[in-house]
């Protein structure tokens, strides 16, 4: 065979390679490894023999691992686009945006606080319940969290989907099936805890009527305040809470009701705005974007599975926040006239811990932010064959992440640590018991501030790993957590004293963040499949 002759038989064999890598290609654009190559030239019809027959292969096997390299060097030389770089003012911006979203999310809690530090009631809690009436709000305020949590985090993730691509009808739409299917669960757990107590006659008329009343309309509220989070208008729910004290102020101090009827009629009164201003948000937001534009929904059951891990990381991580209370309150170590009987001195030190969680859940939207912008450019920085160099660089700045959280959270603890323990020298705020002159309270509020600060790094990892769509590994997570939470809880508490019940919280909260770190580490591994994965 002469030049000419091998030059031709070699052109014709590399064409046919590059036309049966293309075929390839269009079967799976991004084979993870030779042995897809190898079962998609099967399904097509490849053998052993055609490979030694057509180009000069051992095996199929053979023929993979050079169609494989071939892909690769490829994927090599890809043309990048260039990254717009941002100038530090941009930067700054952007970061102080980020910062107060994630404060401004935690704000109608804070509101709360401080209405109940200075007026001594909220619009749903007073200093001066009877225990029993304490026993009944509570009960009512764990449900409906723990109820419509899951609803909540699907709104919030199929919401933001929507709006991001600027469909605001499929918001809406989607959006109000979620709530109608979170009032529904309402209706279903109502009659059904209606039904348990006629059955076994756990509380009396008066206290049941009151949990169903708090709970009902606290859903309504939790609802609203998600889908105003996904509109950017949080500070209008905030407007609302302090909206709803004020009723109360003039129904309670001013007009002399009764502080529990005034504080239902402010709780209607909020969750009927709340949702009229919903709507009005939505129509507004349609008449700016959209025009011209009409798309159909999916297939209810192809929502419902995409948002069902979702749904079920917000019943968890509610059940985990809420749990360690009901094991404490369950404890019969002292009176305990019902199955569930308030401790107040166990509330208060929580109540206050939780306000720790203010400033990392703020640091954590800026961080998370950074970080997926910065994983977004880099898939238009680094090569195919990079993606070791490019775990280096995000791990170690996941690293530093991790370590402006955990300072964030001790620095949050500290302060509110101190403020609480100082409160009561303020001449002001001086009552006929001191705020946290209990023992129990100072305990709880130690040890609660330092399972909050450690939930706050599962809360940052949760928010990589949902952006990187690996919900199942949050899960993972928090179930066994809340299991932990719940045993170590009920056994120390009925070994000990009710108030160890908050040792629950802070061993599920450690292993919960040291797993989901474990799993953000994995992903960061091999961060060049994920971003394909979540794409």
């Amino acid at each position: 065979m002469n030049n000419l002759e091998h030059f031709r038989t070699n052109t014709g064999k590399q064409e046919r390679l590059n036309q049966l890598i293309e075929e390839v290609l269009e079967r799976h654009s991004h084979p993870e490894d030779v042995y897809e190559i190898v079962a998609i030239l099967e399904s097509v019809g490849w053998n052993d023999d055609q490979a030694v027959r057509e180009f000069g292969a051992n095996d199929l096997f053979d023929l993979s691992i050079q169609i494989w390299e071939m892909i690769k060097s490829k994927l090599t030389y890809v043309t990048f686009h260039t990254v717009e770089k941002q100038s530090m003012k941009q930067i700054s911006i952007e970061m102080i945006r980020s910062f107060l979203r994630g404060l401004i999310f935690a704000f109608p809690m804070a509101v709360s606080v401080i209405s109940m530090l200075t007026l001594r009631y909220s619009l749903w809690s007073y200093e001066n319940l009877s225990v029993e009436q304490a026993t009944a709000i509570a009960i009512g305020t764990i449900l409906s969290f723990i109820t419509v949590g899951g609803v909540t985090q699907a709104i919030a993730r199929r919401g933001f989907f929507y709006i991001i691509q600027g469909y605001f009808h499929l918001a809406k739409k989607n959006t109000f099936i979620f709530i109608r299917i979170g009032y529904l669960l309402c209706i279903a757990l109502g009659v059904g805890i209606y039904v348990l107590n006629m059955m076994f006659n756990f509380f009396p008329f008066r206290m049941f009527s009151l949990i169903i009343l708090f709970f009902f309309f606290l859903n309504a509220i939790w609802l609203s305040v998600t889908v105003m989070y996904i509109l950017k208008k949080e500070l209008v729910f905030t407007g609302l809470i302090i909206l709803g004290i004020f009723i109360v102020f003039i129904f309670f101090e001013v007009l002399g009701m009764n502080i529990i009827l005034a504080q239902i009629i402010a709780l209607c009164l909020i969750s009927i705005s709340s949702m009229f201003l919903v709507f009005y948000f939505f129509k507004k937001e349609i008449k700016k974007s959209e025009k011209g534009i009409n798309l159909q929904m999916p297939k209810i059951s192809i929502t419902f599975y995409s948002v069902g891990p979702y749904f079920f990381y917000g019943f968890l991580y509610f059940t985990f926040l809420f749990v360690d209370r009901v094991i404490s309150w369950s404890t019969n170590d002292q009176y305990m006239p019902y199955v569930i009987w308030f401790r107040g001195s166990y509330e208060l030190g929580l109540d206050f811990a939780l306000l720790v969680l203010m400033i990392p859940m703020g640091v954590s939207e800026v961080i998370v932010n950074k970080l997926m912008k910065d994983l977004e450019n880099s898939q238009k920085n680094y090569l195919a064959i990079e993606s070791k160099e490019m775990y280096r660089e995000f791990f170690g700045k996941y690293k530093r992440m991790f370590s402006v959280n955990i300072l964030s959270g001790i620095a949050s603890a500290f302060l509110i640590y101190l403020f609480v323990l100082n409160f009561d020298k303020i001449p002001y705020f001086i009552g006929e018991h001191g705020l946290i002159s209990s023992k129990v309270t100072r305990f709880v509020l130690l040890w609660g501030v330092v399972g909050y600060v450690i939930v706050s790094i599962c809360l940052m990892n949760a928010v990589i790993l949902f952006a990187l769509s690996q919900p199942s590994m949050v899960i993972k997570a928090i179930f066994p957590a809340l299991l932990i939470n719940i045993f170590s809880g009920f056994l120390l508490t009925r070994w000990f004293h009710y108030e160890d019940a908050v040792f629950g919280l802070v061993l599920g909260a450690i292993y919960m963040s040291s797993v989901s770190t474990y799993y953000v580490r994995k992903v960061l591994k091999n961060i060049d499949y994920y971003l394909y994965a979540a794409s």
